[in-house]
């Protein structure tokens, strides 16, 4: 009786680790390698784009991919080492070259009645890549005399809320005659076990308690309504609060500004999969708050506008 106790516990114990062994790998985060704002600024590789009025500097990934054949050996090689190790990849120069085909140049996305949410080409970026992770990375090359070394930092960002979730930094080992593609490599590896390590933790912390995304409810100017309208005794607020609290994981979110024109809610965390099994994001899950407000008894017609990956917009009045 003992041993076949200890069968159907041993088994019972192997086919959790083959299930959790699987789960893990299936929820691996997306990266994107990309160069830091500080190379890009150092290497005189940033832009500017109207916002609304207001000149913002931004990098200029498309001409340093273009141009600089010290980044494509960098990306190259990290790419390489995030691919031996089985995280999925989005490729920086095939994310640039599908904007363009999209004609996804405009960074003013207006309603009919000129209404408008400004949006960068890094938002714009982001969306067509739809990585999880931006994988930034900084280096220099150190020389003392025949001997080189590279410095070298990692920052994993969340895609949709930009926080960095990962890092890694370190200089290698001095090297004489190498050449760039092995200095990172010799720099980076005893790092990126734990840099990984790090970006799984961020990942199954999605799976857990949800992915986080930013909110905002505004109204046109032409709407005769608020959100302090009542209905059925509830104000309107009130009610988005709640639908807040019904859909969103354990709950979880934070009203960090409410008047009668506007709410905004951040570390709002959405689930990752829908009750139909079908993945969701931030569009994916706001329209299905921008569905519930048109509907009676609210019937109020409204606009979702994104910016980015992690970023809603829904506009109460018109569309």
């Amino acid at each position: 009786m003992k041993n076949i106790l200890k069968r159907k516990y041993f088994i019972s114990l192997l086919m959790l680790i083959i299930t959790s062994l699987g789960f893990s790998q299936a929820k691996k985060p997306t990266i994107m390698i990309v160069p830091s704002d500080v190379w890009c600024t150092n290497n005189g590789y940033m832009m500017e784009y109207d916002n609304q009025g207001t000149k913002v500097k931004i990098p200029d990934y498309k001409r340093a991919f273009q141009e600089n054949a010290e980044l494509l050996l960098v990306t190259a090689k990290l790419s390489e080492l995030m691919a031996e190790r089985e995280f999925p990849l989005e490729s920086m120069e095939g994310a640039l070259k599908t904007l363009a085909s999209e004609s996804a140049e405009d960074a003013l996305l207006t309603s009919k009645t000129g209404a408008g949410i400004s949006e960068s080409p890094i938002d714009k970026l982001k969306k067509t890549a739809k990585a999880d992770i931006w994988m930034q990375v900084t280096w220099t090359i150190n020389q003392i005399g025949p001997k080189k070394s590279i410095t070298f930092i990692l920052q994993g960002l969340d895609a949709y809320t930009n926080k960095q979730v990962a890092g890694a930094s370190g200089t290698g080992n001095e090297l004489i005659g190498a050449t760039l593609q092995v200095m990172l490599q010799t720099a980076v590896l005893s790092h990126l076990d734990n840099f990984n390590v790090q970006l799984m933790a961020f990942k199954e912390d999605m799976f857990i308690n949800g992915r986080e995304i930013i909110i905002r409810i505004k109204k046109f100017e032409s709407w005769d309504g608020d959100l302090e309208k009542e209905y059925d005794g509830k104000e309107l607020n009130t009610i988005i609060e709640e639908w807040l609290t019904k859909n969103t994981v354990q709950g979880r979110f934070s009203t960090v500004e409410s008047t009668e024109n506007m709410m905004l809610f951040k570390q709002v965390r959405i689930p990752m999969y829908n009750e139909a099994g079908t993945a969701i994001d931030a569009r994916g899950f706001c329209k299905e708050l921008q569905n519930y407000l048109k509907k009676p008894p609210f019937a109020i017609t409204n606009k979702l506008m994104m910016k980015g990956l992690g970023e809603s917009s829904i506009v109460l009045g018109d569309k």
